[in-house]
Order: structure tokens, then C-alpha cells, then sequence
């Protein structure tokens, strides 16, 4: 596909055009609705759904986006680097592990993802994997086409109802999984690193403080975790060896949480059975070749990475990432941001109530600089009738008493007062 850009509407005056509306660039495949949607918020699209990973950051060099879209594709250090005015990177999904979030955070672009719009799509298909794999559909279709009757050999099968199904990760993905294992009539039991037992009491679950417990108990294993540093091999030969004998496996969330060589030795050995929609590596096109000595054990099954592949889920990650680059565009505010600090080094809480008018803050912020205070946070609260404001701001340190009284010297300022903060998550 050839880039295309489309150009500002024959009826935006030029005063329109002086208010330098946000560019857009949409580097992956997006819905039709998506690509329109965001078409209405800016005269400033280009969408080439073809440009490699290689290749982008030259394209973002050329275009200079203000917003940049993915949805599979690799944002690497080098797309930062080459971008000026880049503010937000939308990820059209859950995981942004194919994102360098590190570098995005290190430049000062926020990076913000889809969280949930795919989970009925994934559970769906984690329950397609349960199921194929419990009856080895795929291995009956392959002989039924090549003419062979074999139900005595087929017939064999453990069955679900009544069984133990364990969770790893109940986000929501984890969360669509469970209701239907329920209905499924099986007994659910879930662990997560942020899970409660209280919260688990209210998803109608079994809590598992350990993850090795919950290999030990259950009969099928679904496994919807993000990947992280932390969920690298997860899933690790010493989750694999406390399996249960034949039990079953499915992995949906990324190839990186489980140890592929563990996997293969369990199911060698043990007869673990697993379903996987991901793997480590795999190719990162939509056509390629793929070669993975686990896909030729008898006993795995695999899809294309397609978890979250539906019409359904594709539709509601576009009109969410519509939402996300809207809100920006129109107040700033980044919805499902993934790289704000959970902690600052923020000690000291300066308050200021000050009438709002233009120079205030500047007179504060001037005032601190000097002082070589760092703001790490701030909010500034306007009154009803908007005569007057009030600035929360965190400092890194506590200005000392001759600043604080030359920050409240000033006409517009109505009071200062400071206060001691911990170091808390925001």
C-alpha cells in the first residue's frame, strides 16, 4: 500500500489553520472506522499500514507526527530518535511490549494502550485451544481429509466438566476465561500478582497464593499474563514438573512468558498437552515462515497469534484508540497511559492559593529554580468564577524560609503553605 496523506478541507479558514492541529500517523492496519474517526479529528492523517519496522523510523522522520498508531508493530529506540515532535504513541491493543517504552518515557512521549477490548476475543480463543486440544480436533480433521476412520483412537478424551481449571493473570482477560470455564461446570482457581483473596472472593474464584500450588491443582491451565521483565519464563520447568500428569496448557499472552524448552521436555515426558497462540520468537508480519521443533510434538496445538483477531474486538480497539487520541487532542490528558512514574521523588507538598491571573506560577517556578528545587508534580485548581487557584505542587526538597517568603511576596499571591509528603505511589 502506498502512503496516503489527506489534505485539510477546502473550508478550514486560515485562522483554523494557525491553531496547528495535532498530525497523525497510523502505521499499522486500523479499522476502517478508526482510520475515519480519527480523519474527523485532524486534517493531518497519513496511513501506510505496510511500512516495516525497519523502515519507520525514516517514515517518521519524513512525516514528523505529532500521534504515531500501531498495533503489532515494533516502535524501537531508533523511531524516538528521529522524531521531533512526537507526543503519544497509541498502542491498538493490550501488550506494548513491542514498544520501547523506556525510550519513549526517556524522551518525554506518552505511551498509551487499549487494555480490554480484545479480552472477550482472546478468551474465546483460549477456550477454542482448550477444547481443540481436550478432543484433538486439529489431529481428527487432518485424518478425516486424508480418508481415515479412526473413532477408537479418537474417543479418548478426559473431558472438562467437574475438572480444575487454573488461571495465571486475572486481568480481564483471565477474568472472561473464568466465566466460562464456569459455565463449563468447572472448578475455577486463579493467581495473580496483584490478586486478594478478597478480590478473588468477588470474581467467585479460588485464590492461589502460589504459583506452584495452583500448577499442582489443576487439570487445564490458562495462562494471560503481560509480558514483562518480570513474566519472562514464567512459566518455567519447575511450574511444568509440578503439572499434573497429561494436564493441559494454553498460552495466549506472549511467547516470552513461557520457556519453550521447558514446555517441550514436559510435553515429551509428561504428557502435558498445550495450546499456543504465541511463541518465542515468531514472526512479526502477517505471512512469514515459522519454524518451531515444539509445533511438531504430538500433543501441541497452535494458532497464528490471532487472539485478539476478531471483527468484534477490532471495532472496539479502534473506536478506543479514536477515544484516547480525541481526549489528547482536546485536553491533553492521555487515557491508559502505561508510563507515568508510580513514585516520584517528591518530599515536600508547596500549596499556593493565588488569584489567577498570568505570571503566578512563573513567579513560583522562577522562585524554585533558583533555589534548585525540582517540581516533580503539580496541580493547579481553578475556583468557580475563575477569580482565583490553587497550586499543589511536589518538590523534591523543602524550599528553604527566605524563598518561601519571596514566593509569597508578590500581589497575586493570597497564601503559601508546606507540608511533608511520603514517598507514596501516585
Amino acid at each position: 500500500m502506498s502512503t496516503t496523506r489527506t489534505a485539510a478541507s477546502s473550508l478550514v479558514n486560515e485562522s483554523d489553520e494557525s491553531q496547528a492541529r495535532m498530525s497523525i500517523l497510523i502505521a499499522d492496519k486500523l479499522e476502517a472506522v478508526g482510520v475515519d474517526g480519527l480523519k474527523k479529528l485532524s486534517p493531518d492523517v497519513t496511513h501506510n499500514a505496510d511500512v516495516s519496522a525497519d523502515a519507520l523510523p525514516a517514515l517518521v522522520e519524513q512525516l514528523d507526527p505529532d500521534i504515531l498508531i500501531v498495533r503489532g508493530k515494533k516502535v524501537k529506540a531508533d523511531v524516538f530518535a528521529k522524531a521531533k515532535k512526537l507526543s503519544l504513541v497509541i498502542r491498538g491493543g493490550a501488550g506494548y511490549d513491542t514498544i520501547d517504552v523506556a525510550t519513549a518515557s526517556s524522551r518525554g512521549v506518552f505511551v498509551a494502550n487499549c487494555p480490554g477490548k480484545n479480552a472477550i476475543a482472546v478468551a474465546e480463543l483460549v477456550w477454542g485451544l482448550i477444547l481443540g486440544t481436550d478432543r484433538r480436533i486439529p489431529d481428527q480433521t487432518i485424518d478425516l481429509r486424508a480418508g481415515k476412520w479412526n473413532k477408537k483412537e479418537f474417543s479418548k478424551a478426559n473431558g472438562l466438566y467437574g475438572r480444575t481449571l487454573g488461571i495465571v493473570g486475572m486481568g480481564q482477560i483471565g477474568q472472561e476465561v473464568a466465566a466460562r470455564g464456569k459455565a463449563f461446570g468447572m472448578n475455577v482457581v486463579a493467581w495473580s500478582r496483584s490478586l486478594t483473596e478478597a478480590a478473588a472472593d468477588a470474581m467467585e474464584v479460588d485464590y492461589c497464593s502460589n504459583l506452584i500450588n495452583l500448577a499442582k491443582m489443576s487439570d487445564v491451565i490458562s495462562v494471560n499474563v503481560a509480558a514483562t521483565d518480570e513474566t519472562k519464563h514464567l512459566i518455567n520447568e519447575q511450574f511444568l514438573s509440578a503439572m499434573r500428569q497429561g494436564a493441559m496448557l494454553v498460552n495466549t499472552s506472549r511467547g516470552s512468558v513461557v520457556d519453550e524448552a521447558a514446555l517441550a521436555k514436559a510435553v515429551k515426558e509428561r504428557g502435558i498437552r498445550t495450546g499456543l497462540d504465541v511463541f518465542d520468537p515468531e514472526p512479526s508480519g502477517g505471512e512469514g515462515t515459522i519454524s518451531n521443533p515444539i509445533l511438531q510434538l504430538p500433543g501441541v496445538y497452535g494458532t497464528h497469534h490471532i487472539g485478539a483477531s476478531t471483527d468484534q474486538a477490532q471495532l472496539a480497539i479502534a473506536r478506543e484508540v479514536i477515544r484516547i487520541a480525541s481526549t489528547y487532542m482536546e485536553t491533553g490528558e492521555v487515557m491508559n497511559c502505561v508510563n507515568l512514574a508510580l513514585t516520584t521523588p517528591a518530599t515536600t507538598l508547596i500549596t499556593v492559593r493565588h488569584l489567577n491571573v498570568p505570571g503566578v506560577l512563573a513567579h513560583i517556578f522562577y522562585i524554585l529554580s533558583q533555589a534548585r528545587i525540582n517540581v516533580e508534580d503539580m496541580q493547579n485548581i481553578v475556583y468557580e468564577g475563575g477569580k482565583a487557584a490553587c497550586a499543589r505542587i511536589q518538590l523534591d526538597d523543602a524550599p528553604a524560609a527566605e524563598h518561601l517568603k519571596t514566593i509569597a511576596n508578590n500581589e497575586n499571591i493570597l497564601s503559601v503553605n508546606l507540608s511533608r509528603i511520603p514517598n507514596r505511589k501516585r
